[in-house]
């Protein structure tokens, strides 16, 4: 039997859209881009429910704009559109390249950053999770936010309130790329990575999203590190970042870093790739990352060393000159 035609209500603002929620339960629920439940609806993982709530209307879910020291991207923008948008490019790129990594480019011209971030295991999240993003949520007639580390463990635990709505995540400007990635306070990195059995359109086996910063010292500052993929809930490693916090920016460090990963990198297994596979992908990735950031500022350092030298030859050379 084809399954019932479910009923749309089409609220227009954020509380309206919470009252119908809690009218009806889990009789209804919101959807704007739709791609992920018609992929759970049609592989049979969830029913169809008996209403939809279209948000498409809901003006406090749309818009990017800089607001309270962050950089607020509406639930409702599209990741085509995080992937583009220059804010997004040259201030959080790892969001950029995030968006570009997920499906393919008609999926991705519909489907939200909202709906990729309550999935809990969107390919957006780890890099999210690397800039420190909050989430802020209309819940009743309150708005409240909250760090996404905090929401995303505690989802482990089962769903905490199923009727409040995602308005924007919240990307706090401190955490920006600078321009050039000198901070003036040394040289940042970061990377952001999905490994998957093909390259696009496939559940993830891994992603991953490495910043930081090395300081003028030769130290590593500031290191944020989450991964995810596949089923797996993304997170961050706060053990892992704290030992490298002051690290020399060295083969130790890639060292120290890969070992951790692998104790503490907890990924769920699928009938494709084991646990341990995934363990050790994240932890090869995440140190070739580390490494190639370091390497890099040793380049920069030495070209800078011998610039310099140039610097101080010339003036010799010039004095040599007149007194020849």
């Amino acid at each position: 039997m084809p399954a019932p035609i479910p009923a749309v209500w089409h609220p227009q603002n954020a509380e309206e859209a919470c009252r119908l929620k809690r009218r009806f339960g889990e009789d209804a629920v919101y959807v704007s881009g739709g791609t992920l439940l018609r992929t759970q609806w049609e592989a049979g993982d969830r029913q169809v429910p008996a209403g939809l709530i279209d948000l498409t209307a809901v003006k406090e879910l749309r818009g990017l704009e800089e607001e309270g020291g962050a950089l607020a991207i509406g639930a409702l923008t599209t990741l085509t559109a995080c992937r583009r948008e220059p804010g997004v490019q040259n201030r959080f790129p790892l969001l950029a390249e995030a968006a570009r990594a997920i499906a393919a480019p008609p999926v991705r011209n519909l489907a939200t950053i909202g709906g990729n971030v309550l999935s809990e295991v969107g390919d957006s999240l780890p890099a999210l999770l690397a800039y420190e993003a909050r989430l802020e949520w209309q819940q009743g007639e309150e708005v409240r936010t909250q760090a996404a580390a905090e929401w995303l463990e505690r989802t482990r635990g089962g769903p905490e309130d199923a009727n409040r709505l995602l308005l924007r995540i919240r990307l706090p400007l401190e955490a920006a790329e600078p321009d050039g990635g000198d901070g003036g306070n040394g040289r940042t990195f970061g990377f952001y990575e999905k490994i998957g059995r093909r390259e696009t359109f496939v559940p993830s086996s891994v992603t991953m999203a490495i910043r930081g910063r090395i300081d003028g010292g030769g130290r590593l500052r500031d290191i944020r590190l989450a991964a995810g993929g596949g089923r797996t809930i993304p997170k961050r490693f706060p053990l892992l970042e704290e030992r490298l916090e002051g690290a020399a920016a060295d083969d130790n460090a890639v060292l120290t870093l890969h070992r951790l990963l692998l104790e503490q990198y907890a990924p769920a297994p699928d009938p494709f790739e084991s646990a341990d596979y995934r363990k050790r992908v994240a932890a090869n990735v995440a140190a070739s990352h580390l490494w190639k950031a370091i390497r890099n500022q040793e380049g920069e350092r030495r070209a800078g060393d011998a610039a310099q030298s140039r610097e101080q030859r010339r003036p010799m050379a010039d004095e040599a000159g007149r007194t020849g």
